[in-house]
């Protein structure tokens, strides 16, 4: 019988929600704690358990016990054995690292993981590729091409796979993070990851050169557009960097900043924050840049701009930003939004306009990831 592998990182993409720019140090874990953050990768497995109980009914889940996967496996209705190491509470890396070498000595045909990159990394740097691994997008950066688009569709390849291996190639995956809270992407390991087109992610991709001259003309336009008396918030990005830039500002290169009449009026915010300053219902815009390679406008690094905060914006008064060579780079020519809140997710969906350069657009289909 196959054997899925499973680990459930119970604290993966705890911060995003609070502007935190990953959930990897206890510090970080406590402090979302405290302010009642619900923890996102619980939610995210079980949707992928339910993906994967319809794909491939019936396999054999071998777990971590309790909530690093045992207790998700076997409320999803799998047949569940458990791994001999016992996670600690809370549970900490050494635990992922513990739980995937020990589901790497015991072969299992497929290790299921839900975290965000610094899990991929854990999991990586174990079993290498002596395990084909799949990711269930949990975390708060998730630059990676180990991970699906969404947990639905991690759980249908996941089962699929498991099915019939033989109708699947495996392709390098690339296992990128940003150490440090950097803007660039670190490659750090390589690994095998069921080919299927459209349902993985790709990793992040720099901005190619030729993009350059003319992002660097179009974000000097958008400064000079911005309306007087108008919020605007600017997510996370070197292209949204350089419109700040252009306005003589500094901004926060992996968080979101809010400025009205050429002036920084927050930085950093998170969710709460951004809904403070639209709690007086004053026109505003909210700028995205788009991540190269993978297409994502929502759901990757800025977890803070939630379904809520989007509502309140306007989904038309989302302006969308990104050098032409990259978003015609984008295969499918998509852009995936990943706001964690089900239906609430098709927000955006439909066709959007992405400036590319001054009084040059691409029409893009934007839909849930």
């Amino acid at each position: 019988m196959k054997v899925l592998g499973l680990i459930v990182n119970p604290v993966a993409g705890i911060g995003g929600r609070l502007a935190l720019k990953g959930s990897d140090d206890a510090e970080t874990i406590a402090r979302a704690l405290e302010r009642g953050v619900r923890p996102l990768a619980p939610v995210r497995a079980r949707r992928a358990l339910r993906a994967l109980g319809t794909a491939a009914p019936g396999i054999s889940v071998l777990a971590p016990a309790g909530e690093m996967g045992a207790a998700l496996a076997a409320e999803a209705g799998f047949t569940v054995s458990l791994l001999e190491h016992v996670p600690t509470a809370p549970t900490s890396a050494a635990d992922t690292r513990a739980a995937a070498s020990e589901l790497a000595e015991h072969g299992v045909d497929l290790l299921l993981f839900a975290g965000g990159d610094g899990t991929a990394r854990d999991v990586v740097d174990v079993v290498g590729t002596r395990v084909p691994v799949l990711g269930i997008p949990s975390g708060v950066k998730m630059r990676s091409a180990v991970f699906a688009t969404t947990p639905e569709a991690a759980g249908d390849v996941a089962g699929r796979y498991i099915a019939r291996p033989d109708l699947f190639s495996l392709v390098e995956g690339e296992v990128l993070d940003a150490p440090d809270a950097a803007v660039e992407s670190v490659l750090f390991a390589r690994a095998r990851v069921p080919s299927a087109p459209g349902r993985l992610q790709r990793g992040k991709a720099s901005a190619a050169p030729s993009d350059e001259t003319a992002l660097s003309a179009l974000c000097a336009s958008i400064a000079a557009e911005l309306e007087q008396g108008r919020l605007y918030f600017f997510g996370p990005g070197t292209t949204t960097a350089r419109i700040l830039s252009a306005l003589a500002l500094e901004g926060t290169p992996l968080g979101v900043d809010a400025v009205r009449d050429g002036k920084l009026v927050a930085q950093d915010l998170d969710e709460a924050g951004m809904l403070r300053l639209l709690a007086d219902d004053a026109a505003a815009s909210l700028v995205l840049g788009v991540i190269g390679g993978q297409g994502f406008l929502l759901g990757r690094g800025n977890q803070q701009i939630s379904a809520e905060v989007l509502r309140r914006i306007g989904t038309a008064n989302v302006v969308i930003v990104a050098g032409a060579d990259k978003v015609t780079a984008l295969d499918p020519p998509v852009l995936y939004v990943d706001l964690g809140d089900g239906e609430q997710d098709h927000l955006l969906d439909g066709y959007r306009r992405v400036r590319v350069a001054p009084e040059r657009s691409i029409m893009l289909r934007v839909e849930t990831g």
